[in-house]
């Protein structure tokens, strides 16, 4: 059986925190859907992370001196993912609104124990593919199949595709975690990601905006709260289990449909059932019967404990 005890408890400041901060994620959708209007997906992804890496290097400058070669290397690897991940997720923005990217962007979750699979051959268990089923019902219903006949668009396709790297990116953390300093790793994706973003940019054959103030602001607002998702999320996990950390995560999605809602976005009744069940699917997907090891009056965990990597939402690292 589940036990659901630890849902009932109060929130504690950490958990407050993390839901706090999972609001902030919900709402980077709306903020990247309205911004690429003003400029191309390349140029905006390099901006939004040179501007966080540049912040995370004022915070963490008194121990970059001592950057390792593995910690470049760790960094450089994250950073492509991030950069392809996020860079896919943009492009899709310019054509589906944020709610519909935010819930797509959901499936990753799933995802992550697949390509666990396939890389460190740990087989994934019957809820991992319970949740992979919901999910992929949950994409179909978005996708509207009784409006268009399940016809994903090019935004939808690249939302999809970006699933991928981060997944991988969340793979990634969790092979370095506790092999190299997480604040110069940090800053190091950060830099790889942005400096990817604007090379991509004549491959793209996208050229520079218009200088615009609005567009400026959105990226100093992204990479201020990359930054402070960042320490939030390392200050917080210290005392909030997976179990937990997780549940306030799959919440992103949720958060960014109320923002996007706000500001305009309606999604047809079916697309709203999908949305449902890609975040049932999520949760799913990390949801672990609890074995019974002896008489105990306390509960044993909903969640793997010491399962690695923890699923992080779609943000930025």
């Amino acid at each position: 059986m589940l036990h659901t005890r630890s849902l009932r408890r109060p929130f504690s400041p950490q958990e407050a925190a993390l839901v706090m901060i999972t609001a902030v994620w919900g709402a980077t959708f709306l903020i990247v859907h309205i911004a690429v209007q003003h400029s191309g997906p390349w140029f905006f992804v390099g901006m939004r992370f040179l501007t966080a890496g540049i912040i995370s290097a004022l915070v963490f400058f008194r121990i970059l001196r001592d950057i390792t070669p593995k910690e470049i290397a760790a960094g450089s690897a994250i950073g492509v993912m991030i950069f392809l991940g996020y860079g896919l997720q943009t492009v899709g923005l310019q054509t589906i609104n944020s709610s519909t990217s935010a819930f797509i962007t959901a499936l990753y979750v799933p995802l992550v124990p697949l390509l666990q699979w396939l890389v460190f051959r740990k087989r994934p268990r019957l809820l991992t593919w319970i949740g992979v089923g919901l999910a992929f019902i949950g994409l179909v219903l978005l996708a509207d199949p009784g409006n268009a006949g399940f016809a994903l668009g090019p935004g939808e396709i690249a939302t999809v595709v970006s699933t991928l790297p981060i997944a991988a990116e969340i793979i990634l953390i969790g092979w370095f975690a506790g092999k190299v300093n997480l604040g110069r790793v940090t800053v190091v994706q950060l830099f790889v990601a942005g400096l990817l973003g604007f090379a991509t940019m004549p491959i793209a054959g996208e050229g520079l905006p218009p200088f615009s103030w609005p567009l400026i602001g959105a990226a100093v607002a992204l990479g201020m709260a990359s930054c402070l998702i960042q320490l939030t999320m390392n200050w917080a996990q210290k005392s909030v289990s997976p179990t937990r950390a997780t549940i306030i995560y799959a919440g992103e999605p949720v958060w960014a449909a109320i923002i996007g809602r706000a500001a305009g976005d309606r999604l047809p009744p079916i697309a709203i059932a999908g949305a449902i069940l890609i975040v049932a699917g999520a949760l799913v997907s990390e949801l672990k019967p609890a074995r019974r090891t002896g008489p105990s009056t306390e509960p044993s965990p909903t969640l793997d404990e010491t399962a690695a990597p923890l699923p992080q939402p779609g943000r930025t690292d």
